[in-house]
């Protein structure tokens, strides 16, 4: 019943897939978020990226270097993570039907179906320490091999995205009682997509 008012609702709101092209608000790419859960800290506060070099080309940010976690929690919690896409409406931030829930993200970083690992973990190359430590704890260093991100999405099923948006990615520890520690991570990407066709 569920799926098919889903499939009902994507049919009304689009018949046709669309592509689209997001251009960035901010040169920094990674914001602190401007509502984030309480304590949380942003991502260079979480990580150090003294030796990440980010460059950007037209609709491609060229990635490479290393970064080594600062964020201190204990290597036996779990960890969440969630990618929201929000919309500007109106003077406020609404949510749309684009969210992605990861309950064990340190379980599924290395999934070859994941989002999170044909985006990013995938180019961690120091991968045996990375699966064992996951991003627990302070000195644990990512290694990624030089990656390109695009910023073209393309065949979007669902709603016309127009306007400005933002995706506001969490990451939350949680100990043996699911008892969330202080400090989340809280990242904003804002921009505004461009619809390609």
């Amino acid at each position: 019943m569920m799926k098919t008012l889903m499939l009902l609702f994507l049919g009304v709101t689009s018949s046709w897939a669309a592509d689209y092209e997001f251009l960035l608000e901010d040169p920094d790419i990674l914001s602190p978020c401007t509502d984030g859960p309480p304590g949380a800290i942003d991502a260079r506060e979480a990580v150090d990226f003294e030796h990440i070099v980010i460059n950007a080309e037209a609709d491609i940010l060229h990635v490479s270097g290393n970064a080594t976690v600062n964020w201190n929690v204990h290597p036996t919690d779990r960890i969440t993570a969630k990618l929201e896409l929000l919309h500007f409406n109106r003077g406020s931030w609404e949510p749309t039907v684009f969210t992605m829930n990861a309950k064990d993200f340190c379980s599924i970083m290395y999934d070859k179906n994941q989002y999170w690992y044909k985006y990013w973990t995938t180019y961690i190359i120091n991968r045996d320490e990375v699966e064992e430590k996951c991003i627990k704890g302070p000195g644990v260093v990512l290694v990624h091999e030089p990656f390109d991100v695009r910023l073209k999405f393309m065949n979007l099923y669902g709603p016309t995205l127009r306007g400005r948006y933002k995706m506001v990615i969490t990451f939350h520890a949680l100990d043996d009682f699911n008892v969330p520690r202080p400090k989340p991570i809280c990242v904003e990407i804002r921009g505004e997509f461009l619809k390609l066709k």
